[in-house]
């Protein structure tokens, strides 16, 4: 099961549910992956429901890869993802909402 409070979101591709994660190093790798665009241009597109279709693919290919997927960029655009696009853009805007929101605090700040 995906756990929300640590980023994870899960999805099914292929018919088998992964689970997915915007690691550091995931991250970095969807910041190669937009080329000159930056993440808060990205977050920005979401929020004004401007993004684009290689946006969907390279934040589920990075959340995949954090979640420890080892497939590649042409492997997932050929997948089947159940509930089709509309899942897959739902899930790529979760996993960006996810990473950028601090989980509550214990008593300690923690």
């Amino acid at each position: 099961m995906a756990n929300p409070h640590a980023g994870e979101v899960a999805l099914i591709v292929d018919g088998e549910r992964r689970v997915l994660k915007l690691t550091l190093g995931a991250l970095a790798e969807l910041e190669a992956a937009l080329g000159a665009d930056t993440l808060v241009a990205l977050i920005e597109r979401y929020e004004e429901g401007a993004f684009a279709t290689r946006d969907v693919l390279a934040l589920l290919l990075a959340g995949l890869r954090g979640g420890g997927w080892q497939g590649s960029a042409a492997e997932l655009a050929r997948a089947d993802i159940a509930g089709g696009p509309i899942m897959a853009a739902r899930a790529a805007a979760q996993l960006l909402a996810r990473a950028f929101t601090l989980p509550e605090t214990n008593h300690d700040g923690l």
